[in-house]
């Protein structure tokens, strides 16, 4: 019996104040729990790394152009009162017609951070030279580190490429065509090599303008060469 009166009595108070969300109303603990914190939460602030819930992964599709989020990226810097964390977003639009843009987007907060990636790469947009549903000859690109290797394709092969390189290709209107990534895996390194090698490509038509020579005069020479 003396062992029993020596037993400490915690008071209420104290049991509520350790787990609030016990003593919370039942609306407000589903509303707390539908707020994730960190990587698994699925609130505003968290669930970095997941995908968005489309039918196409991180792509949103406007009136005419193609916006996709080619990879996030998340940096902390370390101050006196913990960490704060910074999101850079490197987003590619197009409107698969011949135009592409890539933009790099930096927030606190990811949403943000795909935005003005989005903006970016909206004025960012260039023309590219496109031979109906591929391209018109084969390219070699590099820029930094990565090398990218695209070469036309017959239709019906679809876009042989990954992710990071079909990204552009599809935003850009590319169908047909193979792809080869043989430098760095660098994301942004890998976009802007990819695009540097789709502006590089020229047509017939542009070639023979540039040089002076006229189209019935050329397609003349290269059926007497054939023949």
């Amino acid at each position: 019996m003396a062992d029993e009166k020596n037993i400490p009595v915690t008071p209420a108070a104290d049991v509520a104040a350790e787990a609030p969300e016990a003593s919370a109303p039942p609306e407000q603990q589903r509303e707390r729990g539908g707020r994730g914190q960190g990587r698994g939460g699925r609130g505003q602030g968290g669930g970095f790394g997941r995908r968005p819930r489309n039918d196409q992964p991180g792509e949103k599709t406007g009136e005419e152009l193609v916006e996709k989020v080619v990879f996030i990226n998340r940096s902390a810097k370390v101050v006196k009162g913990g960490r704060r964390f910074n999101f850079s977003a490197l987003v590619v639009v197009g409107d698969k017609k011949g135009k592409v843009g890539v933009g790099l987007g930096k927030a606190s907060e990811v949403a943000d951070a795909i935005r003005r990636g989005g903006e970016m790469a909206r004025t960012n947009m260039l023309a590219v030279s496109l031979n109906g549903p591929t391209i018109p000859h084969e390219v070699h690109c590099r820029y930094g580190g990565a090398k990218i290797l695209l070469r036309p394709a017959s239709p019906g092969t679809g876009i042989i490429a990954g992710k990071t390189v079909r990204a552009v290709l599809e935003s850009a209107g590319v169908k047909d065509v193979l792809s080869k990534s043989l430098g760095s895996k660098n994301a942004a390194n890998v976009v802007k090599a990819t695009l540097n090698g789709l502006l590089s490509l020229r047509l017939r038509e542009a070639i023979y303008k540039a040089r002076g020579i006229e189209m019935k005069k050329a397609k003349a020479d290269e059926a007497v060469a054939a023949a």
